[in-house]
């Protein structure tokens, strides 16, 4: 089941960054985040406001084709905060609430990003994430909170019915005419589907799972 962005549980968790006006005639140039004292102003204050406070450590980057699936997955042991964005192309973006406790446990919330818009979305560490290509190609960045732990990786089926995220309706809503094939590796094609009654992080993120 979806939950909608703006709730009393999640708004100060998931976070929608928004960067207005950012292309001009000629082209366009923005600061997409910046810890440096008295810079990029209106940056830190978005991030600021948002409550975005932590420390990104890595970066990373991906080029997809149309279709291309990543997900669901998360880090176990050494979970990670991502803010994420689209720095060509459209991708549809996905989290997934697995934080034992929580009242939106189990359910998900997905935003659009575009490099046009260039907006962002923060998921915090406690959640699964996945995204799907809907343009041509994307290029695909995030910076996360914690390094790359590949013996560390887990993950949930990205079609469980017990989830429900609709992602060829969600193609359709972004203005697709055309069912999507969607490409999944190898591994993401494995993960498990999700347990109700499982433990997988506590309210702060950390992992409580097997």
């Amino acid at each position: 089941p979806k939950f909608a962005m703006v709730t009393s549980i999640l708004d100060r968790e998931i976070k929608p960054l928004e960067f207005a006006n950012w292309v001009k005639p000629k082209g366009g140039y923005f600061i997409s985040f910046n810890t440096m004292p008295g810079a990029a102003k209106r940056t830190l204050a978005l991030c600021k406001e948002a409550g975005l406070t932590m420390t990104f450590v890595q970066d990373n980057q991906s080029l997809s084709s149309r279709g291309v699936l990543r997900g669901l997955q998360f880090q176990k042991h050494h979970p990670q905060g991502k803010l994420v964005r689209a720095m060509a192309g459209i991708v549809y973006d996905v989290a997934v609430d697995l934080r034992t406790g929580s009242d939106t446990f189990g359910k998900w919330h997905g935003v659009i990003l575009s490099a046009e818009k260039q907006n962002q979305f923060y998921i915090p560490e406690g959640f699964a994430h996945g995204f799907a290509v809907l343009s041509d190609t994307a290029i695909f960045a995030y910076k996360c909170t914690d390094f790359y732990h590949p013996e560390d990786e887990g993950g949930l089926m990205w079609n469980d019915p017990a989830i429900g995220i609709d992602w060829n309706q969600i193609a359709a809503e972004s203005g697709l005419t055309q069912q999507l094939e969607f490409q999944l590796s190898d591994k993401d094609t494995k993960h498990p589907a999700f347990n109700p009654q499982g433990n997988y992080f506590d309210l702060n993120g950390r992992w409580i799972g097997q």
